[in-house]
């Protein structure tokens, strides 16, 4: 007599708003009171509800970047749950484009999802026409909804209210206005005057942070505290250019009279945009560079601290590009920063990515292959890269660009919708000779690796619950979901003397990065040592 399979539930409940969440009873409550009494109803099918609760307070439906949602179908990757229980359709999405990549991820894992109060069965076609049909009214409500409120915003805005946002220094938020700050208004006035001595927004910038003055800090109503760091020339040019200081009301490029009160004259603000476009024009008729900058706001020095596009003329009027950390940029007499910084060719950091990003997009149509790198950190002779999958076509396969990464690092992975990995960036040439990084440097950089495999290890083993540190768990074992995790959990199975080894770096020289991940370890201890080269 065969059984009925148990079937894993989960419950994913939303609300676009924050608003009643701090009840003892609210919203998400309800909807997950009416989902637990489904889910009970259907014991007889073998039905059961995952421990796991899978609540987005405050996040709209119009977008799948939400967290609650990325970690259920991160669960359903894994294999963890086969049914996804909602109250209503429109609580999983509001949109047909993410509705059709929920539901093609739901059928890749044979998973399927039902709405408590609508009967839906996306296992066949009839039920997922339905389901696009009631999708799209759903977001037809969502796109008018969003027309009202910016028609509501326009109108207002035109009458000169002040619709929030952040707070411009010299002004303090009264109730739904703007009201005049003295203290900060004489600062602003101030600025306004001395751009007009100077010329410059980079004298003023400098200017500015030599007498510690900095920008307008102040808390929203969640008490989240924005602001009070030192100005740039950006966050300077932007309160040149702000006509909310001339009194008026700012919205999609037209100006109206504000109900606020005007910090700077007419006059003022007349010279200054006459100063600011005359500068325009000089800067225009310069050749200030050879082409774009893609890491622009993407690389960072070892120090953790931004690198920034800066140009250098060389023989024949020849321009060069370079990435230069801040702290040799903004050097002032009350700087206290004991960092180095870095200083890298342009061409040559750009060079060594393009030809590495060409090896790991192989299989997709990547026109730009800059575009999905979200940061990159200078470490030593390394480039530690993190490559956002948000930005990939629905269709493309992890899988897949996790194999061609691990072509370039061995230690790649993927996590949390990132995929890290490190390269090295070869030495510059200096003349007819190179210069070689030290052989300590690269056997140090070796070590960390080995140690990092070993903790790569045992992080996999406790995501199948196969952990030898947790046996308690070893009832819900389960297959790893790939070749990459199966060589990965390898390492945490490996002799306690081996990994020790391996953690402290004390293993024989002949042990790399390379020499581990090609050998195929036997299960046996004695063995392992034997190949290891360590048995007595």
């Amino acid at each position: 007599m065969s059984s009925t399979p148990i079937r894993r539930c989960a419950i994913y409940t939303r609300k676009s708003t924050e608003e009643g969440l701090e009840q003892a009873f609210n919203s998400l409550d309800a909807q997950r009171e009416a989902c637990e009494a489904y889910i009970l109803s259907q014991a007889g099918e073998c039905w059961t509800l995952v421990p796991e609760q899978y609540d987005d307070g405050g996040w709209s439906g119009g977008n799948m970047d939400r967290p609650a949602l990325k970690a259920l179908l991160a669960d359903i990757a894994k294999g963890r749950v086969d049914i996804v229980v909602v109250y209503k359709v429109d609580r999983l999405t509001r949109s047909l484009m993410d509705f059709a990549r929920i539901v093609e991820t739901f059928d890749k894992n044979n998973a399927s999802f039902v709405s408590v109060t609508q009967a839906f069965n996306t296992t066949n076609s009839m039920g997922r026409l339905t389901l696009n049909v009631l999708l799209s009214f759903a977001q037809f409500e969502r796109e008018v909804t969003g027309e009202r409120i910016r028609d509501k915003i326009a109108a207002s805005r035109a009458k000169g209210i002040f619709m929030g946002g952040y707070i411009p220094l010299g002004y303090d938020l009264g109730e739904r206005k703007l009201e005049v700050n003295e203290q900060e208004a004489a600062i602003v006035r101030a600025m306004f005057c001395r751009y007009l001595e100077l010329k410059s927004i980079p004298a003023l910038t400098a200017e500015l942070a030599e007498k510690g003055i900095r920008s307008k800090r102040w808390t929203s109503r969640a008490g989240v505290v924005h602001g009070g760091l030192p100005m740039r020339v950006g966050a300077v040019t932007l309160i040149l250019n702000n006509r909310t200081y001339r009194g008026e009301a700012v919205h999609k490029g037209k100006a109206y009279a504000g109900e606020h009160a005007a910090i700077v004259s007419d006059e003022l603000f007349a010279a200054v945009q006459t100063q600011l476009q005359a500068n325009r024009v000089t800067r225009s008729q310069r050749k200030t560079k050879t082409g774009g900058s893609p890491l622009t706001g993407k690389l960072y020095d070892s120090d953790g601290a931004p690198m920034r596009v800066r140009f250098c003329y060389g023989r024949g009027r020849r321009i060069y590009r370079y990435y230069v950390s801040e702290c040799l940029l903004f050097r002032t007499a009350q700087q206290t920063s004991n960092h180095v910084g870095q200083r890298l060719s342009a061409a040559r950091v750009e060079r060594v990515l393009n030809d590495a990003l060409g090896g790991l997009y192989t299989g997709y149509n990547v026109q730009d292959k800059f575009t999905l790198l979200e940061r990159v950190t200078l470490v030593g002779n390394r480039l530690a890269i993190l490559v956002g999958l948000a930005k990939l076509p629905a269709h493309a396969s992890q899988d897949l660009l996790l194999s061609n990464a691990e072509q370039l690092d061995p230690c790649a992975r993927i996590e949390a919708d990132q995929l890290q990995l490190s390269i090295v960036l070869p030495p510059d040439r200096r003349g007819r000779s190179t210069r070689s990084p030290d052989a300590a440097m690269l056997r140090a950089d070796d070590k960390a690796a080995l140690a990092a495999l070993v903790r790569i290890g045992h992080k996999r083993l406790l995501e199948i619950y196969a952990s030898p540190l947790k046996p308690q768990t070893h009832s819900r074992m389960r297959a790893p979901a790939s070749v990459w995790r199966r060589q990965r959990a390898t390492f945490g199975l490996l002799a306690p003397d081996i990994q020790k080894a391996l953690l402290t770096g004390i293993a024989p020289a002949h042990v790399t990065l390379d020499w581990v991940l090609t050998k195929e370890w036997p299960v046996c201890w004695e063995a392992q040592r034997r190949m290891l080269g360590t048995s007595d």
